[in-house]
C-alpha cells in the first residue's frame, strides 16, 4: 500500500482488519452482563440488550456466550480486560468481548457509535395528589407546606440530584444508593418496590429504568416527564457498546450492525417503555483510540 493516498490506504487497513475479524474463526459472540439488572440484561435473557445482542450475534453468524458479574466497581476489569487462563498461562482470549450498554465515549472502553439516546425523567405515580405536575420546575415553586409532604427519592449522585440540589429540595428527598449492592434488587426493581408501597410517590429516573417501572404496573399508573437539561445540567445521553480500547476491528464490525439494523434495535428497545430521543446527526466515537 504504498503507493496509496494517505486516506485510502487508512481504509484498506481498517476494512481488513474489519474483514479478518467478522472471518476469523470466532463462533461466539461473548458479552460482559450483569446477571439481575432488569430492564437491560438478566440471566433469563429477557432484557433489551439481550435481545439486541441476540439480534447481533445472528448477523455474525454466532451463538451467544455470557460471562455474568453484577456490574458494581470492577466490573470491567473482571470481564472485558479480564484474559482467559490455560494451564496458569495467560491466552490471548478474554471472558468477554461486549458490553452491550456504556456511555458513548465512556473512558474506561472503546465505544461504538451511539444506538440509541435517552433522557432522564421525573416519573410521579398517579393518584397520590400529584397529578397536577406536569413540569419538574413546578416543585420548586409549590408552596412550602406542600414542599415537605413530598415524597421523592434521591440518589447518591445524578444529574436528578444536582437538580434536586440547585432548586432548594435536597433536604426533602429520601435517600437511595445508586450501587446498593442488593443481590435481589437492581435500582429499577428498589424504585417499582417502594413506589407501589408508598414510600416514595416519585422519583427523577434515567429514561430505561423509568420504562421498567412503568412496565410493571397496570397502564396509566404513572405520569413521565422528561427532565429538561440546561447549559450546565445535561439530562439526555447517547449510549453504544464498549469494546476492548484498541479492540478497533470488533468497533468497525459493530458499527456496520448497528447502521444496518437500526430499525430493528428501535423496535426492540419500543417494547420496554423506554423515552427515545433521536440520535445526535454527528458524534465523535473514536475515544481513546
Amino acid at each position: 500500500m504504498r503507493n496509496l493516498p494517505q486516506h485510502t490506504a487508512c481504509f484498506a487497513i481498517l476494512f481488513l482488519a474489519a474483514l479478518s475479524f467478522t472471518s476469523s474463526a470466532e463462533e461466539k459472540f461473548k458479552v460482559c452482563a450483569d446477571p439481575l439488572n432488569p430492564p437491560y440484561s438478566t440471566k433469563n435473557k429477557d432484557g433489551f440488550e439481550n435481545k439486541i445482542a441476540e439480534l447481533f450475534a445472528k448477523g455474525l453468524g454466532q451463538t451467544i456466550e455470557y460471562t455474568w458479574l453484577p456490574q458494581r466497581i470492577g466490573f470491567i476489569r473482571n470481564t472485558l480486560n479480564a484474559p482467559l487462563k490455560d494451564s496458569d498461562v495467560e491466552s490471548s482470549e478474554y471472558k468477554c468481548d461486549v458490553i452491550m450498554g456504556v456511555p458513548e465515549g465512556y473512558d474506561l472502553t472503546l465505544t461504538t457509535s451511539p444506538y440509541y439516546q435517552s433522557t432522564y425523567v421525573l416519573l410521579i405515580a398517579k393518584g397520590r395528589g400529584w397529578d397536577d405536575i406536569t413540569d419538574a420546575a413546578q416543585l420548586a415553586d409549590l408552596p412550602l407546606q406542600r414542599q415537605q409532604s413530598l415524597k421523592i427519592a434521591m440518589f447518591d449522585r445524578g444529574p436528578g440530584t444536582t437538580w434536586m440540589q440547585k432548586n432548594g429540595l435536597l433536604d426533602l428527598g429520601i435517600p437511595y444508593q445508586s450501587m446498593s449492592g442488593d443481590g435481589e434488587n437492581n435500582v429499577a426493581m428498589q424504585i417499582e418496590k417502594d413506589l407501589k408501597a408508598k414510600k416514595i410517590d416519585m422519583v427523577i429516573l434515567w429514561g430505561p429504568m423509568a420504562g421498567y417501572v412503568v412496565a410493571q404496573s397496570p397502564k396509566n399508573s404513572y405520569t413521565m416527564i422528561p427532565m429538561k437539561s440546561t447549559p450546565d445540567m445535561k439530562f439526555e445521553f447517547a449510549m453504544a457498546m464498549g469494546v476492548r480500547k484498541g479492540d478497533k476491528a470488533r468497533k468497525e464490525a459493530l458499527n456496520k450492525l448497528i447502521a444496518a439494523k437500526a430499525d430493528q434495535i428501535r423496535s426492540i428497545m419500543a417494547g420496554y417503555n423506554i423515552p427515545l430521543l433521536p440520535l445526535p446527526e454527528q458524534t465523535n466515537t473514536e475515544n481513546n483510540d
